[in-house]
């Protein structure tokens, strides 16, 4: 996660300072990168999928920002729809991202890693993903 609360776009403004708060970009990560065709679902945790049966879609569930000396990264968890090209689809997930928070922030980001997690054949369903998690957790 992001050291700062806040991250300070500077620009030269007479109306005063700009800031993004790192949830914001991403919140903007994670829709863009579901909006990619090939992307099943992104990967969350036990808490936010408990949250998602009771109605709260937290959208930047599998994306977290990593702040360094190089600048801004953005890791993604993503399960992908079987019979993918994942090189393809995982490179429209880092263009996408990148267009879109570039568009909305005017913030450039150093990395976009793409983390595959699983393959979902078609059958599957998301009841199933949720198990597969909650194992995942208990290993931990």
């Amino acid at each position: 996660m992001v050291e700062q609360t806040h991250i300070t776009k500077h620009n030269i403004n007479p109306y005063g300072e700009i800031e993004v708060a790192p949830e914001v970009l991403e919140v903007i990560s994670g829709i863009a990168a579901n909006e990619v065709d090939g992307v099943y679902a992104m990967q969350g945790r036990f808490t936010t999928e408990f949250k998602s049966i009771f109605g709260k879609t937290s959208h930047n569930k599998g994306v977290h920002l990593v702040s360094n000396e190089e600048g801004l990264k953005v890791e993604v968890y993503c399960y992908f729809k079987y019979g993918v090209n994942v090189p393809k689809v995982a490179l429209d997930i880092q263009q996408r991202i990148r267009e879109q928070v570039y568009h909305m922030t005017e913030i450039e980001l150093s990395e976009i890693n793409i983390h595959i997690v699983g393959i979902v054949p078609e059958k599957s369903n998301l009841q199933e993903l949720f198990e597969l998690e909650s194992e995942e957790d208990e290993e931990k």
